[in-house]
C-alpha cells in the first residue's frame, strides 16, 4: 500500500443495546436508538467503502469481525485513551507513524455526510494544513491534517459546545479550511423532522 495515499479514520461504537446514542435513547428508548445507530453505521459504510483511500475503523470496545465493516475494506483497531481527545490523538499518531501524509477522522453518526464531502475534504488538504467540519452542537464532525498537532487533543471539554471554538483557537495561526456546518445525530430533535428516520419514531408521541 502506498503510504502517500490518504487515510480515513472512522470512530465507531460497538452497536450494543443500551450503550450507544444514550441521549437519543432517553427519549425514544434503547431498542429504537440501537436500530437508528445501526442505520447510521450502514450509511457511513455507504459513503466510505468506495473512497480511494486507506480506511481504518476504531471500535470503542472491541474489534468485531463479520460485521457491517467489511474486513477486506477496513482495517480494524480498538480506541485507546482515557478521553476522546487521547483516543483521537492515538489514532492520528498511528497513521502518521505508518507514513500516511493526509489523515481525516470522522465519527459514524453523520447522516448529512456524503462520499463527495469526504473526497472534497481530502482534496482541500492539498492546499490547506487543516480541514475542519463544524457541527451544529459546537463540536466538529470532521478533522483533517497533514501533520500531527497534539494541542488539538488536549484541554478540551469533549462533548460540549466549546470544542469547536477551542479547536479553532488552537488553529488560529494555521492554514485552515472550514467546511459547511452539519448536524450530527445525538438527540431526538436532530432527527424528528427527517424522513429517513420516521420508521424508527412511530411510537413517539410529541
Amino acid at each position: 500500500m502506498d503510504k502517500k495515499e490518504p487515510l480515513l479514520l472512522i470512530f465507531t461504537r460497538n452497536p450494543e443495546l443500551g450503550k450507544c446514542k444514550t441521549r437519543l435513547a432517553a427519549k425514544i428508548g434503547d431498542v429504537p436508538a440501537l436500530e437508528i445507530y445501526k442505520f447510521l453505521l450502514s450509511h457511513t459504510v455507504g459513503i466510505t467503502k468506495d473512497l480511494e483511500v486507506e480506511k481504518h475503523v476504531y471500535y470503542s470496545e472491541s474489534v468485531w469481525t463479520d460485521d457491517v465493516w467489511n474486513d477486506q475494506t477496513y482495517k480494524k483497531q480498538v480506541q485507546r485513551g482515557a478521553d476522546l481527545g487521547l483516543r483521537m490523538q492515538y489514532a492520528f499518531e498511528n497513521g502518521f507513524n505508518s507514513g500516511f501524509q493526509k489523515i481525516i477522522i470522522i465519527g459514524s453518526d453523520m447522516y448529512d455526510l456524503s462520499q463527495g464531502d469526504l473526497e472534497e475534504a481530502f482534496e482541500l488538504l492539498e492546499t490547506h494544513d487543516f480541514v475542519v467540519g463544524p457541527a451544529e452542537d459546537g463540536g466538529f464532525y470532521l478533522l483533517g491534517m497533514k501533520s500531527l498537532k497534539v494541542k488539538l487533543f488536549q484541554n478540551k471539554s469533549w462533548g460540549t459546545e466549546t470544542v469547536l471554538s477551542d479547536t479553532l483557537e488552537d488553529l488560529k495561526t494555521e492554514k485552515v479550511f472550514m467546511l459547511p456546518v452539519k448536524n450530527d445525530v445525538d438527540r431526538y430533535e436532530d432527527i424528528k423532522d427527517i424522513e429517513a428516520f420516521q420508521s424508527y419514531l412511530k411510537h413517539i408521541k410529541e
